[in-house]
Order: structure tokens, then C-alpha cells, then sequence
């Protein structure tokens, strides 16, 4: 089902332009993003209660769907609307709400979780969480099992991505987009840079930094720093010893925020002036303010991850939401979001499906990362339910100063 190539020159002419025009879709990323210290730990336990039963598929009769993602994380046009998501409407008949509903996978999960336990429809058809969460939802029976024959493009899928150990098989997921954690600091302020995750402790920088929300990217790359395999068999007390640090530099003030996607607020207001960080997000702000910032996988490594489809159970419309994700496995669309979004795809003939589109952009490493880059990132292992709780509470403690 792959696809030509565009040919209406207003969308190759926005294609071909993401980079430069890439300042409106962030605009979503000023508004939100509740203070860290007040996001909650949600519950890692169902209880033993039984599993929820999938709602029946009505999607031969209602041509609809909701889909909740995060913040500027679809191309976008300078109107604010979505020229992939408007061809899928005409080309399918199904009626797409977009929603930005997510900004840290806790909170998100925090507000649907009672639904889902219920089997009730939370309001979204599909949803796109990082593998963890995606985990966490696949695990207490929260998600509906996919029909791979309304998706032939999965076999599209990078073949690194094929057997997740949450979800072997991808049963019930399939990847969204990917990406990195690193650090990055402002150019202009930092002109000799930064290379490892210790730098952002200088004394200099007191005050001046900031972490992310997600406790495996910013712990993560704590423990790659110090020497910790975050893929493998790492101890609780390589976990809290990586905490520890944490909660020094939080409470000696070193740490200035620790916030979901609203963290680049404070980059491109200067509050802070070195971070850890998102990939894609500085191919952004770069595009909106001039090349100010500069991104890397630090000298201890960075952490790789992805956010995944998946459909919730309560929703009604799963083979519209499969509809969907087959049309974003089409190499040529996946290549145009990644051009707007720049973060890694998952769809293997992205990459040349790019040249077609910008040569530069299909070297970026970025996007689409090469064996030598892989070799410097790790993703954080999956936990069991305990684990969850007992690393969770204690990154939690740190927010809530306990």
C-alpha cells in the first residue's frame, strides 16, 4: 500500500520546508505543564481484580476517532492544521479529533486509569505512550489486542522493534515515533559546552538547570553516568545511588525544574540554560530561535525509547484507529511527519523515502540514528510491578521533598 510521493506542490513545498517552519507547532508548548512536585504516582497494581472485557467494534457504522498524543508531535501547517491527517480523512472517510492530551505518562495515566479498570470508553480510541506505560496498559489488560490484518503495513516495522519485551509480537502496540535523551545547553551562554551529565552540576550552572519529569530518562542518564547498564540487572541500590545524586543537586537548588514537555519553556526563556532533554525538541527551538542550543547523547551514554499506539479498551473503534496506523506505516507519510517532528521513525523506507524529500534530513542522525550512534544509547529495562512502585516512590520523594 506505499504510496507516491505528494504531488500537490503545497504539501511538498511544506514538506520540504519543515525545518524553517517548524515555530508554530511548539506554540502548544507554552501553555500546560504542572509543577513536577505535584505529579502523582500512579497505582502500579490492579489489585487482582479481574481484567476488564474489550468494547465491541462499531467502526463498520460510526466513521469516527479520537486519537490523544503528545504536544508537536504531527506535522503541522502555519493554520495549525495537519496535512497527513487531512488526506487520511479523504482518503478513508474517517473523521479524525486530534487531541493533545498527554504531557507526562503519570498524569496522563493518572486521569483514565479508574475508566480503564472498568472497561469504559476514556475518550480516546488510541493513544500514544512511551513503551513503559504502553507496558503498564498491555499488562492489567487495559488495551485491545490488534488485528495485524487491518494493518499490512506493519510489515514496514524496523525489525529492532518487532519483539518488545512488553508486548512480544506487538499483539497490542505498534511505535508512534522515538527518540533519545541527552542533555543540551545554550550556545550562546556556554560556549565551551558541555559533554557529560556531571557538567551540569558546575557550580556556574547552579539554578540554571533542568530534568525531565520521566524518572528513566533523568535517572537513566544519572546511572549511565555512573557506569550502571540501565538494560541489564542493575541493583536497587545502583537505582537509589543514582537517586541520591538527584535529590543532592535538587536540594542544594542546583536543579532548577524538573517538568514534562513544558521543559522548553525554560531553555528558550534562559530560566535555565543546560538540561536534559528530548532529541527532536532542540531541532525545534533551534528552528524558532536561531541555532542557540546544542544537543548530545553524553559521554555516559543517553537513554532511547519509544511512544506506541495503542487502543484503549473501552474504545468502540478499533478498526479505525488500525486504519490509522497502517496509513502512518506508509513509508513516504512517515518520512513527511518525521520531517516535521524530527525524532526517530520506526518505519523501515523512511529513510529513502526522505531523500525524495530533503537528502540532508535523511542523513540525520536523529532520525534516522546509524549502528554507531545506537551503540551510545540504552533503553531503561523493563520493571516488575514491585520495582515500579519501589523506584517510582523513590523518585517521587525527591518532587515532594520527603
Amino acid at each position: 500500500m506505499n504510496r507516491a510521493l505528494p504531488e500537490d506542490p503545497m504539501i511538498r513545498r511544506l514538506v520540504q520546508q519543515a525545518r524553517q517552519s517548524q515555530v508554530s507547532r511548539r506554540a502548544l508548548l507554552s501553555t500546560g505543564g504542572a509543577a513536577a512536585a505535584t505529579l502523582a504516582l500512579a497505582a502500579c497494581s490492579t489489585g487482582g481484580a479481574a481484567k476488564p472485557t474489550a468494547a465491541p467494534d462499531e467502526s463498520d457504522s460510526d466513521k469516527s476517532l479520537n486519537w490523544a498524543n503528545w504536544a508537536a508531535y504531527i506535522d503541522e501547517a502555519d493554520d495549525g492544521s495537519y496535512p497527513t491527517l487531512e488526506r487520511f480523512e479523504q482518503e478513508t472517510g474517517i473523521s479524525v479529533k486530534y487531541m493533545i492530551d498527554v504531557d507526562d505518562n503519570n498524569s496522563y495515566y493518572g486521569k483514565v486509569k479508574d475508566q480503564l479498570a472498568l472497561g469504559q470508553d476514556i475518550g480516546a480510541d488510541t493513544v500514544c505512550l512511551t513503551d513503559w506505560m504502553a507496558g503498564r496498559w498491555i499488562k492489567f489488560g487495559y488495551t485491545q489486542e490488534l488485528d495485524h490484518a487491518n494493518i499490512p503495513n506493519i510489515s514496514n516495522l524496523l525489525p529492532t522493534l518487532q519483539e518488545p519485551d512488553f508486548d512480544p509480537g506487538r499483539a497490542n502496540s505498534l511505535p508512534w515515533q522515538g527518540g533519545f535523551a541527552g542533555i543540551c545547553w545554550n550556545k550562546e551562554k556556554l560556549p565551551d559546552g558541555l559533554t557529560s551529565v556531571n557538567d551540569l552540576w558546575n557550580p556556574e550552572l547552579k539554578g540554571r538547570v533542568g530534568v525531565l519529569s520521566e524518572m528513566r530518562d533523568t535517572i537513566g542518564l544519572i546511572m549511565l553516568q555512573e557506569g550502571i547498564d540501565i538494560s541489564g540487572d542493575f541493583s536497587d541500590e545502583e537505582f537509589s545511588r543514582a537517586v541520591e545524586i538527584f535529590r543532592t543537586h535538587v536540594e542544594s537548588g542546583q536543579i532548577r525544574n524538573v517538568k514534562g514537555n513544558s521543559y522548553l519553556e525554560d531553555l528558550t526563556n534562559e530560566d535555565t540554560l543546560a538540561a536534559i532533554v528530548w532529541s527532536g525538541d532542540i531541532t525545534v527551538i533551534n528552528a524558532e530561535a536561531g541555532d542557540k542550543w546544542e544537543f548530545m547523547i553524553p559521554e555516559g551514554g543517553g537513554t532511547i525509547w519509544n511512544d506506541n499506539f495503542v487502543v484503549p479498551i473501552g474504545s468502540s473503534r478499533k478498526t479505525n484507529a488500525e486504519t490509522l496506523m497502517n496509513y502512518y506505516y506508509e513509508p513516504e507519510v512517515a518520512a513527511e511527519v518525521a520531517a516535521w517532528v524530527n525524532f526517530i521513525t520506526p518505519v523501515a523506507g523512511a529513510k529513502e523515502a526522505m531523500q525524495a524529500i530533503d537528502p540532508e534530513l535523511a542523513e540525520n542522525q536523529l532520525i534516522f540514528p546509524d549502528e554507531e550512534t545506537l551503540a551510545t544509547v540504552k533503553a531503561f529495562r523493563t520493571l516488575t510491578s514491585e520495582q515500579e512502585q519501589k523506584y517510582g516512590a523513590e523518585f517521587q520523594s525527591v518532587l515532594l521533598g520527603v
